[in-house]
């Protein structure tokens, strides 16, 4: 949505977080969007223990390479991968060479300083970040050509998305408060926009009305002869 930057008009609380937990396991996912045009940057992360269900994930993700999405650690500098360790997925397909740049260079850069950024900020604990996995399912625009722009805007999507994990914002009530009218940058949704009207067709209901008697049409038995008359008197 040109002139709008998300990074601000929305509230902080505006995330999705999504917690599971059992006895052993933890899943922290988060969402965040910052910045506007196609540099701005939309980054889901899922935060959870090497032996959960994040772990098997994760591992998965790293295994199983598709065309156009390779999965990789995200790295602070070659040789210096993030911690938690991070798999930088990317959501579109590299489109070219400088969307491929942009992908593997700038916002590559952007998530791992946002990771970093977390653990420095104590929003994940350094004493654990050696037992965790995180991945980050990351969207850059193949319409981008800002590298700075790329780089910065991922980076506080990053370090936001876990923050939010972390804090288990959004409450159920803002949710609800803000289901009635949907917006994000793409589409808003209009505040005096109507009622969807059903345009299913009903049933056909059955006709209830009395038919009226029809004719008895079947043909009458022939009436018995009548007895023949006396003969008159002579």
């Amino acid at each position: 949505m040109a002139g709008r930057n998300w990074a601000w008009d929305r509230p902080r609380a505006a995330v999705t977080l999504v917690i599971m937990r059992d006895d052993e396991t933890v899943m922290l996912v988060g969402e965040s969007f910052i910045g506007e045009g196609a540099e701005a940057a939309h980054i889901n992360t899922m935060l959870g223990d090497r032996a959960g269900p994040v772990g098997a994930a994760w591992a998965a993700a790293l295994a199983s390479p598709r065309a156009g999405h390779t999965a990789f650690l995200a790295v602070l500098r070659p040789g210096l991968p993030v911690k938690p360790l991070t798999l930088f997925v990317n959501k579109a397909p590299i489109a070219g060479d400088e969307h491929g740049v942009l992908t593997w260079g700038a916002a590559q850069a952007g998530v791992a300083g946002g990771v970093a950024d977390a653990v420095a900020d104590s929003i994940i604990s350094a004493a654990d970040a050696d037992e965790l996995l995180l991945v980050a399912a990351v969207w850059v625009n193949p319409a981008a050509r800002d590298a700075e722009l790329v780089y910065r805007n991922n980076r506080a999507a990053t370090r936001e998305a876990l923050r939010a994990g972390a804090a288990g914002a959004p409450a159920v009530a803002d949710v609800l408060a803000g289901r009635d009218f949907p917006a994000n940058p793409y589409y808003t949704a209009a505040p005096d926009a109507p009622d969807i009207p059903d345009t299913r067709a009903a049933p056909d209901a059955p006709d209830t009305r009395a038919a009226p008697d029809a004719p008895d049409t079947r043909a009458a038995p022939d009436a018995l002869d009548a007895p023949p008359s006396p003969p008159a008197a002579q």
